[in-house]
């Protein structure tokens, strides 16, 4: 993983800066998101690379994790974590990369935990890198954005290797993100996959080099029903984000 995780690292500075004139024919929800998100004169930059702490829910359990992450939308992204599983340490990776998605965790760096890969895994994978594409706001222009017809709401249309993702975005009155779902391919019961509703929701956002960006924040499949309690499983706070 280090040669993927160094090729999506590289990033290319965009030479265009944040400014009006990029935002025009987005839906305003979007532009005023990004109005407050990218700071005036900021470069569009292409990658970041990001360290976190939090909880992942392991069966009943809630586990701290601490993980690195360098997400590159729409080329992919890598997830490295670790945490500790009646006493014992779990590594691996998620991650989408080369148009492929894939997931390998280990236990005591030695014995396989999960191996996954194939088409579901991918088309999964695809989902989650249209939804965190939110922790890189610089690279809007790289989606199709359309109008929602709910309040306060714009829709960022992925065109990635397993084909479209739409994520939904709620914007509050003063351009900070609230929400992001979607129907993202899954099989969050352990069964046959298909599209489940999936969303985060932003508790707090940081500003780093002129990009504002959540920075706690839950995640869990089932989002808006009455299971969203149980499908939650992941919360997070991010550390330090470099841009590039």
């Amino acid at each position: 993983m280090r040669e993927e995780w160094d090729r999506l690292a590289i990033g290319t500075t965009a030479p265009a800066t944040s400014g009006p004139e990029p935002l025009t024919g987005l839906p305003e929800p979007a532009r005023r998101w990004l109005t407050h998100a990218i700071a005036p004169g900021t470069p569009l930059w292409r990658t970041v690379e990001l360290v976190m702490a939090g909880e992942l829910r392991l069966g009943r359990s809630w586990r701290p994790f601490t993980a690195r992450q360098v997400l590159a939308p729409p080329s992919g992204f890598i997830w490295a974590a670790r945490a500790r599983v009646a006493g014992l340490p779990v590594t691996g990776y998620d991650r989408f990369s080369a148009a492929t998605g894939e997931m390998r965790w280990r236990l005591l760096g030695l014995l396989p935990v999960v191996s996954a890969a194939g088409t579901d895994v991918s088309r999964s994978a695809a989902g989650r890198l249209a939804g965190e594409a939110v922790l890189l706001p610089t690279v809007f222009r790289a989606a199709r954005w359309e109008a929602d017809e709910q309040p306060d709401t714009a829709v960022a249309v992925w065109r990635l290797a397993t084909g479209e993702e739409r994520t939904r975005l709620r914007v509050g009155a003063d351009g900070r993100l609230l929400k992001a779902w979607m129907q993202r391919w899954g099989n969050p019961d352990g069964g046959s996959f298909g599209r489940h509703p999936f969303g985060v929701t932003v508790e707090e956002e940081r500003t780093w080099n002129g990009v504002t960006i959540p920075s706690a924040l839950c995640a869990g499949w089932w989002w808006g029903t009455d299971r969203a309690a149980e499908g939650e499983f992941f919360r997070a706070r991010i550390l330090p984000a470099r841009f590039s």
